[in-house]
This record gives C-alpha cells, structure tokens and sequence, in this order.
C-alpha cells in the first residue's frame, strides 16, 4: 500500500492540521508570503524572530537599528560592549509589527508559527526574549517553536501572559536528554509542550549537537523522543527534522509514531522564499561536496553551509551598536574578537576572518548560504530552463508534492511558458524523477 503524506493529520489540541510544517528560518527566509501559503494550504509554516528590528525597519519604515546606532556610537572601538544592549521596547515593538502584519494576512486551515531562538541574546537575553515572546502573541501569532537552546528558563518569563496556554508552544532538541531538561521545566510552571520538533544532525544553519554531529542519526534520535514520552505516559507529538526530502521520507516517519514532519531546504527555492534568486540558483547549482558543516558562527554552534558563502571570506569590520544581535549578556562577541586580531595586509586593509563571521551583517546581507544537507538534491526537483537557470517553483507545487509522494517519485513544476519564455516544453517539466 502505497500510502501518502496526505492520507495522515496533525492534531495539536482543537486545531487539526496536514501533517507539514515548514521551518523558521531566518532572517526573513521563511517569509510571511511562504508561511501565509503554507497556512493556506492547510499545513504549518514558520516565520522566524531572528534579527526583527531590521525586518520592521525594512518592511515598516521604522528606524530601530538607526536609532539604536547613534545611541551607541561611541563605543564602536572597544572590544567588550556591556553597554550595547536592545531594550524591551523597541525589540516588543518589532515582533509585534511582524507578527500582527503576518496574521493580518492569514487565510485557511492551517497554521502560522514563529521560531524563537534563546541564544539570540541581543546583549540583553532574558528582557529581549520576554519582549519577542511577548510581541509574538500579542501579535496574535498560532504558535512558538522554541529552538537553539535548552529554554530552561523560558516559560517562567510569560506565565502570566494571558495567552500562555492559549498559544501552542513546542520545543526544538537534538535528543532525548535535551527534552527531558525541558519537560521538567515546563512541569513546575503546568504548561507542557504542545509538540517537539526532533532535529537531526543533516539540518540547515545551526546545529544542536558537538563536533560529533556525524554520529547521530534522525530516525535513532525520533525512536529515543518517542522511548522517552512513552516512559513518561505523555502523549505529545513528535515531529522529526533535518532531512526530510521526499513526502516518502515523511511517511516512513509517521508509520514509526511520527505526527507531522518539519522541513526546509526543499522551500528555500520557492518563490516566495526570501532568498534572492542569484543564491537560489547558487542552491541549485550546488555539489554534495560543496556542503560543509564549520565553526564560523560566534554562537560556537556548528553551522552548515555551502563552502561558496561571502561570509567565510570577509573582513567586514562589527557594527554591534546598531546590530549586536549575537552579543551575550557581558557585551562580548567571537567574531569581534577575531576581527581585531586579524592580520592587515599590504594594502592596509584587514585580511579576511576566515574562523568566524560576523553573523548579523551576512544574515542581514544573505551572505551566509546556510543550508541542508541535501542542498544539492535540489536540481532534481526542477526543470532547467534555456538561458542555463533552473525554473523557481511555487511552494504550492512543494508543499503538494510532499502530499502525494509515493516510491521517493518528486513531481517536477510545470512552467508556464507566458511568464518564464525560456522555459522547456510543459511536457518535459511534467515528468517525475526519482531522488537520488
């Protein structure tokens, strides 16, 4: 029996939902517009909290990060910044104006979630988390993933919000362990999570595990968080990330106790994804061996991406007064650190850091071609066209292809040959090919 992705439901409390999230990934990756027609479509999508003064300054003509800059100017030459630091206010009013416009805009059955990540601290951790978690729901947001980080101390911050059990509100881990820390949090405040997202060690961007990353596996670790909440008798559902390819690959998690899974990279060339279309096509272009995982990013997590990323080879001086998103509670950054050290050369101009990377600015920039491991699968799911790029699906045509994936088989888009001109005959771009 060949069954489909489609045939299985997402239930979390009341809201019932196809069982396909798409993540957070940030900055503004995953846009509104993607997480809109995810939701739509009747599945869950993300929209992420990563870097939201600049989005509001981008997307509302607001001034957080100007402001924020002339503020703090003066300490633009020294090496620890304890002063630097997003206060409540400004970094409320940000979330909220994303969230409220994205919900604004929602249509369907399905849901639109937000990707909250603890180790963004801003210079100021616990207030800045407060204060996204906060604008989030007054925003009228469906859901919150929490991820990167063990959020041990997140729940107690807004246990008073009037939506704390209203909201759904799940959790990121890499393990087991992870989730049995954040379970006995989440117990002394009375608010367990309402789904955990189990990603694995072939996901995008940063990744929960050491230098060992290579030793896990995604179905052992889904098979240890399903062991685990069964001991405990707490039925909450599982939803395994990092490497879902095909709506196969989603099926064959679900017939192992799966509820839902979450994915990514297949959607970062999406039309609506927010990555310019020069670094979709880098995307697809890509190679297996021009992935690498490496230590650039100044959270000290391992981080993958392709090896072509401008943010390996910068020497971009730190502009933490009007960015300063990764600096911790004392002022401090890596790749400040590494950028003072590093060797002028002949032309006296600093030669690049290549050990770290200053995360805000490549971000800001889509310098930094974080991705999945199977990146490179990509040129498999779509058609090239005449003039040498590769046709950029609609996520509809994803998001479908998942639902009704039998035997690994991915649907190629059909283009339409009025808005692409250069595109193949429709009846090349119909054919199904297997993944690899």
């Amino acid at each position: 029996m060949n069954e489909k992705l489609a045939d299985y439901r997402l239930c979390l409390g009341e809201n019932e939902y196809l069982p396909l999230i798409v993540g957070g990934m940030g900055v503004d990756i995953s846009t509104a517009e993607l997480a809109l027609e995810i939701a739509r479509l009747g599945g869950v999508g993300h929209i992420s909290d990563a870097m939201s003064p600049f989005l509001s300054d981008r997307k509302f003509g607001t001034h957080f990060q100007a402001d924020k800059g002339k503020k703090f100017k003066i300490y633009r030459d020294e090496l620890v910044k304890p002063e630097v630091k997003w206060g409540y206010e400004d970094v409320y009013r940000a979330s909220l104006n994303h969230v409220r416009d994205t919900m604004d805009h929602k249509r369907g059955t399905g849901g639109v979630f937000i990707n909250v990540m603890e180790k963004l601290n801003m210079g100021n951790p616990r207030e800045t988390l407060k204060a996204r978690l906060d604008g989030a729901m007054d925003g009228g947001i469906d859901g919150i993933t929490l991820s990167a980080g063990l959020h041990k101390s997140t729940l107690p911050l807004i246990t008073e919000h009037s939506r704390f059990r209203d909201v759904k509100i799940g959790i990121i881990v890499s393990s087991a362990r992870a989730l049995k820390v954040f379970l006995a949090t989440s117990s002394r405040v009375n608010r367990l999570p309402d789904y955990v997202v189990v990603e694995g060690p072939l996901a995008g961007g940063h990744l929960g595990f050491g230098k060992d990353w290579a030793n896990f596996n995604l179905r052992t670790l889904t098979e240890d968080v399903l062991q685990l909440l069964k001991e405990e008798e707490l039925s909450i559902p599982v939803i395994p990330a990092g490497g879902v390819f095909t709506g196969t690959d989603a099926v064959d998690y679900l017939r192992m106790g799966a509820s839902a899974v979450q994915v990514a990279t297949r959607f970062t060339i999406a039309r609506e994804c927010g990555l310019p279309e020069n670094v979709q096509q880098t995307y697809i272009l890509s190679k297996e061996e021009d992935v690498e995982v490496n230590l650039s990013s100044p959270t000290g997590y391992p981080m993958r991406m392709l090896k072509s990323s401008p943010s390996l080879v910068s020497n971009i001086r730190p502009n933490c007064e009007s960015l300063g998103y990764i600096l911790d509670a004392k002022g401090q950054c890596a790749y400040i650190d590494a950028w003072h050290a590093a060797p002028v050369g002949d032309d006296g101009k600093k030669l690049p850091v290549t050990d770290k990377m200053c995360i805000c600015t490549h971000f800001m920039n889509y310098d930094c071609y974080t991705c999945g491991h199977y990146v490179y699968r990509l040129k498999d799911t779509t058609v090239k066209m005449e003039n040498g790029e590769y046709f950029l699906p609609r996520a509809e045509h994803i998001f479908n292809d998942y639902m009704t994936s039998v035997e690994h088989k991915i649907l190629l888009p059909e283009v339409d040959r009025e808005t692409d001109p250069a595109s193949p005959d429709v009846s090349v771009s119909r054919k199904t090919v297997a993944a690899r």
